[in-house]
Parts: structure tokens; sequence; C-alpha cells
């Protein structure tokens, strides 16, 4: 279920996915082989280009040996796991398909296709798109960023809400912070048996930490400034009678 709240400044389609590919540490390797997980083994070069430095032993390795030369072969999947606990905690994934070459011991891909599936629908990302995009710049401190607002600053998080329309918090029963990129912080709102996010974009992308402080304190004081929706003071009412 979504909400009202309209969706604006947001990263781009390749931008989003070069972003899950930089904050990932682990990734999943679908090929004859079989499926591999693996951890901590990717690298990425600036275009996107992914690298894999897997043991010798893995049946990956001979499947990228014996496989035929610029022919997909191979499906590397990465997922966008939110850093705080909320439902349905898979943001996005992305899957990358095309084949491995074998240089110096390690394994080299080549991409053939790109696709991000958001709670949305799954979009096909265009290649040179992709290799040109960066990733955000707030997506390797994003899990810090997050953790520590809602585990240190929860009556933040609470005060955030008086930013959203009423509509969008009716029936809620708790507010986590999902995402931050440079343009905005996503919440997201559950209720008994459904959720939703919310959207709250910055007044100027945050290009670093430093930035996205700023940022904050301006939607802070914003909500400061705004009454208490009407579906939170009931929540409030119902919880503390």
């Amino acid at each position: 279920m979504g909400d009202s709240q309209t969706w604006t400044a947001a990263p781009s389609a390749a931008e989003h996915a070069r972003s899950v590919l930089a904050a990932s540490w682990s990734c999943a390797v679908t090929a004859e082989g079989g499926r591999e997980e693996f951890v901590g083994a990717h690298t990425v070069a600036e275009d996107g280009r992914v690298t894999l430095d897997v043991p010798e032993d893995s049946t990956l390795v001979a499947a990228a040996i014996c496989a035929p030369r610029g022919e997909p072969s191979a499906v590397l999947e990465f997922a966008d796991v939110a850093p705080v606990p909320v439902r349905s905690r898979i943001r996005a994934r992305l899957w990358i398909a095309g084949w491995f070459v074998p240089v110096d011991g390690r394994l080299e891909f080549t991409t053939t296709r790109v696709v991000l599936r958001l709670p949305s629908g799954a979009v096909v990302v265009d290649l040179d798109e992709f290799a040109a995009a960066a990733p955000d710049p707030l997506a390797t401190a994003e899990a810090r960023l997050l953790t520590h607002l809602a585990d240190c600053h929860p009556d933040a998080v609470e005060r955030l809400t008086r930013l959203v329309d009423a509509d969008s918090l009716h029936g809620a029963v708790r507010v986590q912070p999902l995402a931050v990129d440079r343009h905005g912080l996503t919440l997201r709102i559950e209720r008994a048996r459904a959720h939703g996010d919310v959207r709250l974009p910055f007044h100027a992308p945050a290009d670093d930490v430093a930035q996205l402080t700023e940022r904050m304190h301006v939607l802070l004081t914003q909500a400061s400034a705004a009454s208490c929706p009407r579906a939170l003071q009931r929540q409030r009412t119902d919880r503390d009678g």
C-alpha cells in the first residue's frame, strides 16, 4: 500500500543501481555450475565493472572457463537491505547479467544487462547510463546514519512525522527511517496489516555527511513549526490511556 505524499527529487535508476552495488557487501552468482554466495569477494570499478576474487576450487571458476565467450552465462544478484528493522526489509534487488573472464586468478565480469527491481516494479537500466552514473555520495554511510537516527533519536523521527500528510499516518503503529540519499529521507509507515513509504525531500542535495546534517536540521526545524498530525495525536492518546 502506497501513500499520497508527493515523491520529489530522487536518484535516477542508474544512480540507484550503482548505489546498491557500492553498498552491497555480499553477492549471489548463478551460473551453469549452480548458485554460490560470496561475502566481501567483489570489487567495483569506476564504470561499474565487477570483479570477483573466488577460491580456486569454486565451481564458478570452472563454469567461467568452459562457458562460450561473448554469451551471457551468469547473473549477479545484489540485495539492498534496510539497515533498520522494518517489514519487507529488501528495498531493492539488482541483477547484472553477462559473463566472466578469468584474469590473473580473478574473475572479471562483462555486463550485458542490468535490471533494478523496486517495490514499484522492475526497471531495465541502460548500460551506458549505468557505466556513467556515480553511486550516491551517502550510499556507503547510509546504514550507520539510519541506525543512529533510529536508535539514538526516535524523538526526531516522531517529530518528522509532522511533515507527513495526516492521511498517510492514518492507522500508523510505527514509523522508522527507511532510506536516505543526497536528495531526501524516506520514512516507513507501518500499520497493523500494511505499510507505506513517504519521502521528505531536502531543500538542496547533500554531497557529504556534513551537508546531510544541515539538511536534517532544516527538516527538523520545519517539523517543529508544524502542528502534530491528528492521526498521531490519536495514537498517543490511545497509547497513554
